[in-house]
């Protein structure tokens, strides 16, 4: 073979290569953390993700206000060209519950033990809709924001219990040490219209939760007509820590 139809051989190879690469995309996963938590909590699930081929982003959440907080993803999600299934935890899922909207490459949403308010509620309502929750009774005292308003993190001597129930104590130490605070106004914003009416969902979440009631996170899910609901049992607020494994393959499916 000459060198001319060597290279012309080579150059089809890795054309060939490049197109069977480009069909192969996957989406790209962008996990949305809620209150009490960090990009961090998601450390299990990302290991996993990247392992089976997916390119992932673990968005850092301000907890300021819905708004705000939806309009920092959203800007994540342009700078993303393909695919993209939007993940939100607690509080991140009324965050990607808005992030969504005006983005057609965003193919699916993700509750993770989420809030999934619909247009007019805001996530502090939904929690107290159902009986089970005790997250009032474990806030720390609250913390007056120079800016106005006051932020609320978890007593770090009752997060293990009221939050990471099943995850090992000394791990919830440090995620208690680690949690990000909320404004308290980004609690009680009202949504506007949810993306999930017209984009398909997915649920997973603990039975044991009781930040959010799982009565209340059933109802969430069916009303969104999820796809797939997966109820853990046991399992805590923070099922994508303890349970990293159930949490990716829903995430995987979502994105088939």
């Amino acid at each position: 073979m000459s060198k001319f139809a060597t290279t012309l051989a080579l150059a089809g190879a890795l054309l060939s290569g490049t197109a069977a690469a480009a069909q192969s995309d996957k989406p790209t996963i962008v996990l949305v953390h809620g209150a009490f938590a960090d990009s961090s909590s998601w450390n299990g699930v990302i290991k996993i993700l990247q392992q089976d081929g997916y390119s992932v982003v673990a968005a850092a959440n301000p907890l300021r206000s819905v708004t705000g907080d939806a309009a920092q993803v959203s800007a994540v999600v342009s700078s993303i060209s393909g695919p993209v299934v939007l993940v939100g935890h607690s509080y991140g899922g009324q965050v990607i519950s808005t992030a969504a909207n005006g983005h057609d490459n965003v193919k699916s949403l993700v509750f993770v033990a989420a809030f999934a308010p619909d247009a007019g509620e805001a996530a502090i309502e939904l929690a107290g809709k159902f009986p089970g929750g005790t997250l009032g009774g474990a806030l720390a005292p609250p913390v007056k924001l120079a800016e106005g308003g006051i932020e609320l993190s978890i007593d770090q001597t009752k997060f293990h219990q009221q939050f990471a129930h099943d995850v090992a104590i000394d791990q919830a130490a440090l995620m208690a040490a680690g949690q990000r605070p909320i404004a308290e106004a980004a609690l009680t914003e009202k949504s506007g219209n949810p993306a999930w009416k017209a984009l398909p969902s997915w649920f997973v979440y603990g039975d044991g939760d009781k930040n959010i009631p799982a009565e209340a996170l059933r109802f969430m899910a069916e009303r969104a007509n999820s796809k797939r609901t997966v109820v853990v049992e046991g399992a805590s607020h923070v099922v994508m820590v303890s349970q990293p494994q159930v949490v990716s393959n829903l995430i995987e499916e979502a994105a088939q």
